[in-house]
């Protein structure tokens, strides 16, 4: 598709649509760290029957990484509701896992009746009532050096040297997949490539402070359209037992809950359930009398 920018800088996207797509467009957010190639086994299946569109968010992938910027959930928010109204321009269900998840769901708040449903996949954020602590790289990284030496930025740029190597993103990813099949080259290649680009250091120094934003219980309260829980339950970042009752306890009436033996990534580590999941569920969206029962 045509390039697209947000706040003048350059925001890489890509869509697939089949030739009669049916129910609403898709949008796809990546978490922290990862990029569009996240999606690599979930965008051909559903471009089978839907719409889908997947985006990088500043400061990750192949999306511009400007100094300057407040990187966090109040950017991505914005990011994501502009790009549907200005790229997609129809309801969307939007779809994030981790940090993109909270944006997602953020987002849609924001776009009101243009998002057509919200599908959270082991989401990052706070509570109100919560005191949050780091997950994901900052955890990492303040389990590795502590608080106070982590503003030093040599130890910052030491820290951001020893976490983009290969063999630290595989053992790093080794820790957040239950089932290691698809931690593979290109999965490594994936992340590391964008850790090279111009920027991304300064992106990586921001880690400790987002998502930065309205808490989840705020949103939840806000949201409009369906929701769709989709939990890898042995994921070592998150307590995602704990974090599923509060989820619950906040989320709308309706709301719909899968729970997976998977880790941090479920749509990259066992697809095909994702898949299937997701795909169920957006058909229930357009047909709200149950489903079948498979075979």
């Amino acid at each position: 598709m045509a390039p697209w920018s947000y706040l003048d800088h350059s925001v890489f996207s890509l869509s697939r649509t089949p030739d009669a797509p049916v129910g609403p467009a898709l949008l796809l957010v990546h978490g922290f760290g990862a990029s569009t190639d996240h999606w690599r086994f979930n965008i051909p299946v559903l471009a089978e029957r839907h719409e889908v569109h997947a985006i990088d968010l500043l400061g990750f992938g192949r999306s511009a990484k400007p100094e300057g910027l407040a990187y966090g959930g109040d950017l991505w928010r914005d990011q994501l509701a502009t790009y549907v109204r200005e790229c997609i321009g129809r309801p969307t269900v939007l779809v994030g896992n981790s940090l993109g998840g909270y944006s997602a769901l953020a987002a849609a708040v924001a776009l009101g009746e243009l998002a057509a449903g919200v599908v959270l996949l082991n989401a990052a954020g706070p509570f109100s009532a919560e005191q949050r602590e780091p997950q994901g790289w900052g955890a990492i990284a303040r389990a590795t050096v502590g608080s106070a030496l982590l503003r030093s930025p040599v130890l910052q740029r030491l820290l951001f040297e020893n976490l983009r190597r290969p063999a630290t993103i595989r053992r790093t990813l080794n820790q957040v997949y239950v089932d290691r099949t698809n931690v593979d080259a290109e999965l490594v290649e994936a992340i590391r490539r964008p850790s090279r680009d111009p920027g991304a250091f300064g992106v990586f120094r921001t880690v400790f402070d987002i998502p930065r934003g309205q808490p989840l219980d705020g949103l939840f309260e806000q949201l409009q359209a369906p929701l769709l829980l989709i939990w890898g339950l042995k994921d070592p970042w998150i307590n995602a037992e704990g974090r599923r009752a509060r989820f619950l306890a906040h989320a709308p009436a309706g709301t719909r809950e899968v729970l997976l033996e998977a880790g941090h990534c479920p749509h990259d580590e066992v697809p095909a359930v994702v898949n299937k999941e997701l795909l169920g569920w957006l058909a229930e969206l357009q047909d709200p009398r149950p489903l079948p029962p498979s075979p």
